[in-house]
């Protein structure tokens, strides 16, 4: 073999080992490409299933809190204010073991001055040390023509709620009072106490 035909046979070999090289970075970086465009996509459907799923939560919470509003308002049987902005509520009406009624509620002094009445403690003397409570309440039952008292015990402390001091402007305070129970046909009574109008209340 002479010199010229060597020199050919060393550059064909060269030329297809370059070739060779080429192809294969070719083919490395398009594997590459499809991986990232892969990866891309992926994130997009994860923060479009993300998008989705927190509305969904929104809407629930929102249906939660309007039936707690609406117990609340049901829970009310009757209700009372006068015009200097004292506001009673009645929340329960029920009779007991032993025969007698308990009736429970709040009242809200929505006025500008404190609510203080000794009166409430009604005429008796007996309950006259009750001071501002509701010992002075009374029921009546139409349907038989009675009135019943709140219900006290040997010392002439009532069965009812006793205000420690007075009810200031913008305070709301629970309270109960005990009767005997009307007879077992009567089914509604007239709550009052001091001068505070009539409320007439379903026995449940």
């Amino acid at each position: 073999m002479n010199l010229r035909d060597g020199k050919t046979r060393l550059i064909l070999i060269a030329a297809a080992l370059g070739i060779a090289l080429v192809v294969a970075v070719a083919s490395c970086g398009g594997g590459e490409d499809d991986g990232g465009e892969q990866k891309e996509d992926g994130q997009s459907q994860e923060t479009a299933n993300t998008g989705e799923e927190q509305p969904e939560g929104e809407t629930s919470d929102n249906q939660g809190g309007e039936e707690t509003e609406g117990g609340e308002e049901s829970s009310a049987i009757g209700q009372v204010t006068t015009p200097e902005g004292i506001s009673i509520t009645f929340t329960r009406a029920e009779r007991e073991d032993g025969g007698f009624l308990t009736i429970e509620g709040s009242i809200t002094n929505n006025g500008s001055e404190r609510l203080f009445d000794v009166g409430w403690a009604g005429p008796e003397k007996e309950l006259a040390e009750n001071g501002f409570s509701m010992a002075g309440a009374t029921l009546t039952a139409r349907t038989e023509g009675k009135r019943y008292l709140i219900l006290r015990d040997t010392t002439g402390r009532c069965l009812c709620t006793g205000f420690a001091g007075s009810i200031k402007p913008g305070e709301t305070v629970s309270w109960f009072a005990q009767f005997p129970a009307p007879d077992p046909a009567t089914d509604e009574v007239d709550f009052q106490i001091g001068t505070i109008p009539a409320v007439t209340l379903e026995i449940q």
